[in-house]
């Protein structure tokens, strides 16, 4: 089955870059995401997902950044996340909107651009919610959290600013909720990843403090799979450009050596 249903160009001032907005099925829903193709020419080459963080408009997918990736030689597509910029549904946070990720793999697998045996997955902040479990349900190459959620029950106790919305997202306080918390927390599923796992977070992160990344690398290790932990000295949950491009580049390089099975 096609998920792509229609692609509209986005306007960008350059020719190595092709950027369009991509309106796919994903379950009973129309939602949307942005594609970025290097150079317009890519043939067989590797495909990322990149899974955003925030939530609606706040950590909307930033042309920029998604232009960072494509640099690197990969065809890049975000989800918007369903019930953003038109598209059909309501933002669960993890929830069911997780098909949105899912079909979003497919719209590269179906890219005859793109190997499929070689398509990464990015979860950044709440995406980091989001990749895990496309690593598990769908042959991705290799799962980059950066700077992401591993344990939702500390994020409930850390995030005192965002504790109305995940009582509503997660349908209560940890108390009421303990099921959804577990489901939606990667710490619960760390057994169940196959692949390569780079984490990257800095340690003065204020946003999604540090002991996120420490904790899932530490689950991944015990489930014996292969987990790298990049901590970034005396950095917060953002970079700047310059900083973001140089950790952009290293990471693709760590995904570069899955694909050749080093």
């Amino acid at each position: 089955m096609t998920v792509r249903l229609s692609e509209k160009k986005i306007s960008y001032p350059s020719d190595l870059f092709e950027v369009s907005e991509v309106t796919y099925q994903s379950g009973p829903y129309r939602v949307k995401g942005m594609l970025v193709v290097p150079d317009g020419s890519l043939r067989t080459g590797s495909g990322l997902l990149y899974l955003r963080g925030g939530y609606k408009h706040v950590g909307m997918v930033r042309i920029a950044r998604m232009i960072q990736y494509a640099s690197q030689g990969m065809i890049v597509f975000a989800p918007y996340y369903r019930g953003n910029e038109g598209g059909e549904g309501i933002d669960e946070f993890g929830g069911a909107d997780l098909e949105d990720a899912f079909s979003g793999f497919d719209v590269l697998r179906e890219d005859a651009r793109i190997d499929p045996g070689r398509i990464h997955t990015v979860g950044f902040s709440r995406g980091g919610i989001m990749a895990p479990p496309v690593a598990i349900m769908r042959p991705v190459k290799s799962l980059t959290v950066w700077g992401g959620v591993s344990n939702c029950f500390r994020m409930y106790e850390e995030r005192k600013d965002m504790g109305r919305l995940l009582r509503r997202t997660f349908n209560g306080p940890p108390a009421q909720a303990f099921r959804t918390y577990l489901e939606r927390s990667p710490l619960a599923m760390a057994h169940r990843i196959t692949v390569p796992v780079q984490i990257i977070h800095g340690t003065e992160d204020t946003h999604v403090p540090a002991a996120h990344a420490r904790e899932f690398h530490q689950a991944l290790t015990i489930s014996g799979v292969q987990s790298d932990l990049r901590l970034i000295r005396q950095k917060g949950h953002r970079l700047t450009p310059q900083e973001q491009y140089l950790w952009t580049e290293k990471a693709c390089h760590w995904m570069r050596q899955q694909e050749r099975g080093s």
